[in-house]
């Protein structure tokens, strides 16, 4: 039995229940209240020490931090097509996952922090560091279906949910259509589930 303990908000969490629902695979979502603190719990610490969601308990398997757990679903539970197997194109999956935990988060993830949940961090500059990645990755999906070629991989995954929800954070896709394009074809994928929206960010969709 596969558990998933995430927020609704978290786009950290939704990159794994993405991959769940992407895999056709049973799981159950148990919600962490992140307001009240209740992922710095003792118990909670005790699955991911560091007191963050996502957290996937696969029977007796633990395991947190969400880009090693679409790595584990991916090998575990399908095929080589969503982390192929060749060094050549696991080696063009694989910086998706560092920028996912490098600009995504400094940019469209922490430019959504400051209004969704107030975090005290300088928006202006998550906002530029945004801009600066969207212009890259239109290049790259000007010439690519997918991050990585022609097939989703979990480079996809890993990089949708702060993508898709940067107008949240004041930041405006409207001048980056390939992007747009890109948002489109994962949100047709067989098996696409959506993250919560806020009400907030609406000014810059």
């Amino acid at each position: 039995m596969i558990t998933l303990y995430r927020h609704p908000l978290s786009g950290h969490s939704h990159r794994v229940e993405l991959m769940l629902s992407l895999l056709k695979l049973d799981y159950t979502l148990v919600d962490v209240d992140l307001m009240t603190g209740a992922q710095k719990q003792p118990e909670f610490v005790t699955k991911n020490p560091f007191g963050q969601v996502p957290v996937l308990e696969d029977g007796d398997i633990t395991l947190w931090d969400s880009n090693a757990i679409l790595i584990y679903l991916a090998r575990t539970y399908s095929n080589d097509s969503w982390l192929p197997e060749s060094p050549v194109e696991e080696a063009k999956v694989t910086p998706w996952l560092a920028i996912a935990a490098g600009k995504i988060a400094f940019g469209p993830a922490a430019a959504r922090l400051v209004n969704v949940f107030g975090a005290g961090l300088d928006h202006q500059n998550a906002i530029n560091i945004a801009n600066d990645l969207l212009g890259v990755m239109n290049g790259v999906l000007s010439n690519s279906v997918y991050l990585a070629g022609n097939s989703p991989t979990i480079a996809d995954v890993a990089a949708y949910s702060y993508i898709a929800h940067a107008p949240e954070g004041d930041v405006a896709l409207a001048a980056f259509p390939a992007v747009e394009g890109w948002l489109s074809r994962v949100e047709a994928l067989d098996g696409f589930v959506p993250m919560q929206a806020t009400s907030v960010g609406l000014k810059a969709a």
